[in-house]
């Protein structure tokens, strides 16, 4: 089972990351894409990843921006597969760009 990092944990992972914050309950990234297809096919993306992780984000659509919160609910909170999904996340919406 996944360990879950304390909030010193999180900062200092956070500090190769863009633009998340949190703690040991969880982290969060909200991005703005050009367009609502821009936001959308990230949404794909970040899905695809996920499903290939068997680790889901949750997933705020406010036209075409996205905020995306990743926690482990299996032991309710942040872990090193969170830190990992999200830095998938920002890979991802680079890629768009």
């Amino acid at each position: 089972m996944a360990e879950v990092l304390d909030t010193a944990q999180v900062q200092a992972a956070l500090t190769g990351l863009t633009d998340w914050s949190g703690d040991a309950t969880a982290i969060t990234r909200t991005v703005s894409l050009a367009t609502f297809p821009d936001a959308i096919a990230v949404v794909t993306r970040v899905a695809m990843t996920a499903e290939e992780m068997d680790h889901h984000p949750d997933i705020d659509i406010r036209w075409r921006t996205l905020t995306f919160r990743c926690s482990t609910h299996s032991v309710r909170g942040t872990t090193a597969l969170d830190i990992e999904l999200a830095r998938r996340i920002d890979e991802i919406v680079a890629a768009q760009g």
